[in-house]
């Protein structure tokens, strides 16, 4: 994987903190793996901001993927197909990181994620219109 290391802005930090207690989940990665994934839903690219990468947050691939990295970094490389954008390691790496931070603010700014239930029935919903 062209990402070793992932390190989070102090923005998502904060809002990861607030999902951890809402939910109940205690581990940054969980959450990291949700937020990629609503954002991996969305039919929007995400748009090309800057990210100040400032936390103490930090975790490698291996933690924030679990047993599922291969099918992570395959949704990843799709998306980017889907989006007309390259498949080098660089832009591979700036999209995932653009997923994961657009995906947090989602999470948080859900009003349906008061709790783990709240959090859960995102899976079930319908994806969002294209």
């Amino acid at each position: 994987m062209p990402l070793e290391h992932i390190r989070l802005t102090q923005t998502a930090r904060d809002q990861l903190i607030t999902l951890k207690r809402r939910t109940g989940i205690a581990h940054w990665n969980v959450l990291c793996r949700w937020a990629l994934c609503r954002s991996l839903a969305e039919p929007a690219v995400p748009p090309a901001v800057r990210l100040a990468l400032d936390s103490n947050v930090e975790m490698t691939w291996r933690v924030f993927a679990g047993n599922h990295g291969d099918e992570l970094w395959a949704l990843l490389r799709y998306r980017c197909h889907q989006d007309g954008l390259s498949l080098d390691d660089e832009t591979l790496a700036q999209q995932f990181r653009l997923h994961l931070h657009r995906g947090v603010g989602y999470l948080v700014g859900d009003p349906r994620v008061t709790d783990i239930a709240g959090l859960a029935s995102l899976a079930l919903a319908k994806p969002p219109a294209a």
